[in-house]
């Protein structure tokens, strides 16, 4: 693992969620402080406050994407364009990993629930599907910051 994936992975596995750990792993590239980004990234985890929507680590991974490249000023289309275009890079990679950018998808359980949040726990989906989702957002970013 790199450094990125292996800061975000720590992030994870050190009780901040899916989001936070891929947002946070890009602090000094986007320069802004740690406690900003894991505080603004903190109601993605789990699909959105565990609604198991999009996947936090995809959202952490969005919220990169546009801190880099977005758009920042109403003329600045090409901007847009290119956050745009690399959102929609990004979602085809995940896919390619995962079949699936979806939360309830990916763990198959539904975290809202009791049943849901224990069968979480018994089976460690958080390491076997959550970790290598936060890992493989990093990865696939990485491979897409350098455009």
């Amino acid at each position: 693992m790199n450094k990125f994936e292996t800061t975000a992975a720590n992030y994870y596995m050190n009780g901040f969620n899916c989001a936070q750990a891929v947002l946070v792993a890009y602090k000094e590239e986007l320069s802004i402080p740690e406690k900003e980004l894991l505080k603004i990234s903190c109601g993605f985890g789990a699909g959105m406050g565990r609604l198991q929507n999009t996947c936090g680590a995809v959202s952490g991974a969005y919220m990169v994407i546009g801190l880099k490249f977005g758009k920042d000023s109403k003329e600045d289309n090409d901007a847009r364009e290119k956050t745009y275009g690399l959102v929609r890079e990004f979602d085809l990679e995940f896919k390619r990993k995962h079949i699936s950018s979806n939360c309830k998808e990916l763990l198959n359980c539904d975290l809202l629930s009791e049943d849901g949040q224990k069968y979480f726990k018994e089976n460690n989906l958080s390491e076997t599907i959550c970790r290598k989702c936060v890992v493989d957002s990093v990865s696939i970013l990485n491979k897409l910051l350098k455009k």
